[in-house]
């Protein structure tokens, strides 16, 4: 008998019930993309039901410092077996470290950063203590690569500088979402495959189509490759078919879905 194929989404999001709608609305007039979700809690666990998966990381983004106590404080009370939260913090929080520090003493096991919504460039180093404060309380990093639909084209978290974010941080445990860089996957491959950096694959293989995922993910370590749907922006079901076609090989298949995720969220069994 065949056994059913753990999952790990590496890389989701929803709002609180309250805020949901209007949230989502202001998300839908900054960009022309459909959602698949009405962006609550409720509908994402219904979706993973759906598709199989077994947990998702819920990331949050702090567009202002003010939002850290209201996201860490809805954070705590949506997380769960099945919903792994991920608070953000703003890099012009004046309270940066207290706050990062927060975030690990309250038991998560990351954060994430967004550039163009926070308006930073990743390899900046005024954003050197950020780092360090992730690093020093063994955080994760979800980061968004790449461009962004919703803005303009800007050079702020490219392969190049990942790369150099990556040589001078070299224990940020950082995840590069979009497969390491929305829209900039001639980059990517010429840059940051076989790097040890950690990809998960969102709203990329509708972009890049089979052949070209498939060569980017037979160049990349395979113990770096995450599952990922950045949902509600795109379907987990569809999104776990796509990837049950493009990967045969049942160890890769194996450690893009789960393994890979689970231990690096500690979850693996002692």
């Amino acid at each position: 008998m065949k056994v059913k194929q753990r999952i790990i989404d590496m890389h989701t999001h929803a709002f609180p019930d309250s805020l949901a709608q209007r949230a989502m609305d202001q998300l839908h007039s900054e960009c022309d993309v459909t959602s698949y979700l009405d962006g609550k809690v409720g509908s994402l666990l219904r979706s993973m039901d759906d598709a199989g998966i077994e947990k998702s990381v819920l990331c949050s983004i702090a567009t202002r410092p003010a939002q850290f106590d209201p996201i860490l404080n809805w954070s705590l009370e949506i997380r769960s077996e099945r919903i792994i939260p991920f608070p953000s913090v703003h890099p012009e929080d004046p309270q940066l470290i207290q706050h990062i520090d927060k975030i690990e003493k309250n038991g998560f096991l990351g954060i994430k950063i967004h550039p163009y919504y926070q308006n930073i460039v990743i390899d900046d180093p005024s954003l050197d203590p950020l780092y360090k404060a992730i690093i020093k309380n063994d955080l994760i990093l979800v980061l968004h690569t790449g461009y962004d639909i919703a803005f303009p084209k800007q050079e702020r978290a490219n392969p190049s500088q990942i790369l150099h974010v990556i040589r001078r941080f070299p224990d940020l445990k950082l995840v590069t979402t979009h497969m390491g860089g929305w829209f900039q996957w001639d980059q990517v491959e010429e840059t940051l495959l076989g790097k040890p950096i950690y990809m998960e694959n969102s709203v990329s293989l509708e972009y890049l189509g089979p052949e070209k995922i498939k060569r980017m993910l037979n160049n990349h370590d395979p113990s770096y490759l995450l599952f990922g749907t950045d949902s509600p922006w795109d379907d987990q079901k569809k999104a776990v078919n796509s990837i049950e076609t493009l990967i045969s090989d049942e160890d890769l298949r194996k450690k893009f879905f789960f393994e890979n995720a689970a231990g690096l969220l500690n979850l693996l069994e002692k």
